[in-house]
């Protein structure tokens, strides 16, 4: 399967480009994956350089969970972090990204000295 890059995922959420919006849906059409790393990055991008608010980037990481021609890698995961980024507006996607990557792979707990992210099961606050 092919993968994308963070900047096809920001054409295809952002449409700001109509000629690379129409090439990134294109590209997708036959499926493609994306990997933890592009997805954070993504919600980094929507949040700092476009604006989005809180609401607005979980809203569109579920949008790329039920996506018809996208495959995230780890889905299972990435759909627990969604669950903690909606729980806990002044934490970052990425941080929640992060405990779940760690809890799936056994390596708990996770060592932090953010006192938002602390609070989540599964953490320990230095």
């Amino acid at each position: 399967m092919r993968a994308v890059d963070t900047n096809v995922i920001v054409r295809i959420v952002t449409r700001d480009d109509e000629m690379q919006a129409a090439l990134a849906d294109a590209f997708i059409a036959r499926g493609a994956w994306v990997s933890q790393l592009v997805l954070a990055e993504a919600a980094w991008v929507l949040n700092t350089v476009y604006g989005l608010g809180h609401a607005e980037v979980a809203k569109t990481i579920e949008m790329l969970l039920n996506h018809e021609s996208l495959t995230l890698q780890d889905p299972d995961v990435v759909a627990a972090a969604l669950v903690h980024y909606q729980q806990r507006p002044s934490v970052g996607f990425s941080d929640c990204l992060i405990l779940e990557i760690a809890k799936k792979a056994g390596h708990l707990p996770l060592g932090t000295f953010d006192r938002d992210l602390s609070k989540f099961d599964g953490t320990e606050r230095l």
